[in-house]
């Protein structure tokens, strides 16, 4: 254990930064370990699904429709996280929700390096009334759609994700 002595850590998005010996080690969710990402496909009980087109300022995807999603912090329980996020990018109320299942997400970043995140996926029922772009430096717009017309782009894990799930949908 002699060489963990003098480590430090401090959270960065989507990073860890570990001072080792005065030495800085960067260490990033998905790149180093595996990251922990809560998704949800939030919908109002009637067929329709909210969904957001990604801006030039999210990390990856841009210009592709997404459902919403967030990283998990350490600590942070799965729950919290999940509602913490819809508020953040809906603003919207939660009714009720349903854990899906979990996916092993393995793709190549945009600079054509390996990542692995594990997905916990999540169909939230939300209530229409106030909901609203919650982060418009990350998305271009939102709007309702219904699963058979989808719009274009999509992000590419969300044909995945209805693969798995279209029939709880």
């Amino acid at each position: 254990m002699a060489i963990l002595k003098g480590l430090k850590r401090r959270q960065a998005e989507n990073a860890y930064l570990y001072i080792l010996n005065e030495k800085p080690i960067i260490m990033k969710k998905g790149i180093d370990y595996p990251g922990i990402s809560i998704v949800f496909f939030c919908h109002d009980g009637n067929g329709n699904h909210l969904m957001n087109k990604r801006s030039d300022n999210c990390r990856d995807e841009q210009g592709k429709w997404d459902i919403g999603g967030g990283g998990l912090e350490l600590n942070d329980p799965v729950i919290d996280t999940l509602m913490k996020e819809i508020k953040e990018e809906y603003c919207a109320k939660v009714i009720s929700y349903e854990f899906l299942g979990y996916r092993d997400v393995h793709r190549l970043n945009e600079e054509g390096i390996k990542t692995h995140w594990v997905a916990l996926d999540f169909k939230v029922l939300v209530g229409r009334e106030g909901v609203k772009n919650g982060e418009p430096h990350k998305f271009d717009s939102i709007g309702w759609f219904r699963l058979d017309s989808l719009p274009s782009p999509v992000h590419s894990q969300l044909t995945n994700f209805l693969e798995n799930y279209r029939s709880r949908l």
